[in-house]
């Protein structure tokens, strides 16, 4: 098989907004309350209805009780920045899928999925929301904002990733996350999409990149992408087979039943580090299996939102 012949026939998201709307009302139903409760606003108290105002706030029980029409009036929380870091390295791309859609993501459409739901709840709570995207090169980045057309936008930009070839380059994701961590000015909920294939020899650099994302008290989150079939239980057939690295070329041939259980120590071992680490660091670790649903973001994302006052 010519790998990149494949991945040059990938194509991305036909509707990635439906998509991520399906994905969160999805989520919604699954759970027993509401997730938006008491999160965009608080209610404060009741005032008298004027002929002429909108009719959304009236509180119909009361005038049920009463006859007289009020409306509810709310205190505003104060809203959220987010800032979305999409690792676009040609790792991400992995596994080879000719289709992006539900039960056929690779790492990258899974991470455009996982965003634009994200996105899609910011949009709800009428936060503000930005975006960096690197692999070879600090690609895009977008400030944080919350206009319909910003958020169009930013979901093109995760449409374009998830159907783009990748470039072929290794990535050293520390040097561009000390640049995000420049653009990042104002104090911000910043959420880290990567499969984290570093390097060992850059392993402190990393590190020391995240650190710098915690500068001016941002708020930061892992979500370590992985597939667990291949890349966690080594789960191939026991046959001579060509493994290639997809951003160095490097290539290795062997069985895979005389490696998988020292394979999987050794990725046992590295996923222990990286949870150490960014303990370590105060930075919240999450390990993503793209073969899951998108509750582990979702949740994620819903808890932050919280804490984050």
């Amino acid at each position: 098989m010519d790998v990149q012949k494949e991945l040059n026939k990938t194509t991305g998201f036909k509707n990635l907004q439906l998509l991520a709307s399906q994905v969160v009302e999805g989520y919604i139903s699954g759970m027993h309350k509401s997730p938006f409760h008491g999160f965009s606003a608080e209610f404060a108290e009741h005032k008298i209805y004027n002929p002429g105002e909108s009719t959304r706030h009236i509180d119909w029980k009361l005038f049920a009780k009463t006859d007289k029409l009020y409306t509810k009036r709310y205190d505003e929380e104060t809203n959220l920045r987010c800032h979305l870091i999409v690792d676009n390295s040609p790792s991400m791309h992995y596994p080879l899928t000719k289709k992006q859609e539900i039960g056929s993501l690779n790492k990258i459409g899974f991470t455009a999925l996982a965003a634009a739901s994200v996105m899609n709840l910011l949009k709800k709570q009428r936060d503000a929301v930005g975006m960096s995207i690197y692999a070879n090169e600090y690609e895009y980045y977008a400030p944080e904002k919350g206009s319909e057309r910003h958020h169009n936008m930013l979901l093109d930009q995760l449409t374009r990733i998830s159907s783009e070839k990748p470039s072929g380059q290794t990535t050293d994701t520390y040097k561009y996350l000390h640049e995000i961590a420049e653009n990042i000015k104002r104090r911000s909920l910043i959420f880290l999409f990567t499969d984290m294939f570093q390097s060992d020899r850059h392993e402190n650099e990393l590190f020391e990149a995240l650190r710098h994302l915690k500068y001016n008290k941002h708020d930061v989150v892992l979500f370590h992408t992985y597939d667990s079939a291949t890349e966690v239980n080594f789960d191939f057939s026991n046959k001579p087979t060509r493994y290639t690295d997809v951003e160095t070329g490097e290539h290795i041939n062997l069985y895979a039943d005389n490696v998988r259980e020292d394979y999987q120590k050794a990725i046992k071992e590295y996923f222990e580090k990286l949870r150490v680490r960014c303990g370590q660091n105060r930075i919240k670790y999450m390990p993503v299996d793209i073969q899951q649903n998108f509750d582990v973001v979702m949740t994620t994302f819903l808890l932050e939102r919280q804490l984050f006052k």
